[in-house]
């Protein structure tokens, strides 16, 4: 199984082509979806070709292989656009080798104030749209793919693969790796 790991698309329909592209490109089975889906909120600026009607048109072209977790700029309403649910602001995906994923936006749950998870859990979060990875002590790993469409702090605009139990962060455009990181 091959998962594409996305945050903070922002209704960036230039960006949200791309990501659909690189799914298909990377020949990915699952599409985690971390949340802020169609719009850019009150702090972002508008992103490049905002455009929430093509952008959900682009999205529901994979709905059958999404998995998505509402964002802080995520209403009820976008649901209506959506062929896919986005009802839950957490939720969890056990891969094919029983690695456990806690899949959340970062506005409720995050490395500052995170739930309760086992030894060897992988809780993914967008949110602060700059790519992270690091372990807690007790072993939880806490990751983010960075964002789509409005990168901050010099990032890329990029998504996360996760293949096995390697996760490798990718730069949107060129599909370049710039981060590699292997959980057991």
């Amino acid at each position: 199984m091959k998962y594409i790991i996305a945050s903070d698309l922002h209704g960036s329909a230039e960006h949200i082509e791309k990501l659909v592209e690189a799914f298909r490109r990377e020949q990915g089975d699952f599409l985690i979806l971390l949340g802020d889906i169609l719009y850019h909120g009150p702090r972002n600026h508008l992103p490049e070709e905002y455009d929430t009607k093509k952008a959900a048109e682009l999205l529901n072209e994979l709905a059958e292989y999404i998995v998505c977790v509402q964002g802080n700029c995520d209403a009820e309403v976008d649901q209506a656009m959506l062929e896919f649910p986005v009802l839950s602001d957490s939720g969890f995906v056990v891969t094919e080798t029983g690695l456990r994923l806690f899949i959340t936006h970062g506005h409720r749950h995050n490395p500052i104030e995170p739930p309760k998870l086992p030894a060897g859990a992988v809780m993914l979060s967008g949110h602060t749209h700059v790519p992270a990875s690091f372990s807690s002590e007790d072993g939880v790993w806490f990751l983010n793919p960075g964002s789509v469409s409005i990168p901050k702090n010099g990032s890329p605009n990029s998504y996360m693969t996760l293949e096995r139990n390697t996760f490798l962060w990718k730069t949107l455009r060129e599909g370049d790796v710039y981060r590699e990181l292997t959980v057991e």
